[in-house]
């Protein structure tokens, strides 16, 4: 039914390694302060929202975050 293929959209080619580069980016997407973490924050504020076009917002808010992390 579906046909997995592990192959990137574009090439791409490392000459330089940078293990300390390499961190920092990953930091912003997993860290504390990253992208995943803000989303789920909006995410979890939303249940607590007593206003309805607010929790609107905030789910907004949350998935465009996690868009923009992954994406």
């Amino acid at each position: 039914m579906f046909q997995y293929e592990k192959k990137l959209q574009f090439p791409v080619n490392i000459k330089n390694p940078n293990p300390k580069y390499a961190s920092i980016i990953i930091s912003q997407y997993g860290g504390p302060d990253g992208e995943l973490g803000a989303s789920l924050r909006y995410l979890s504020q939303r249940f607590s929202m007593p206003y309805p076009e607010l929790k609107g917002l905030l789910t907004d808010i949350g998935t465009d975050e996690l868009s923009l992390g992954f994406f």
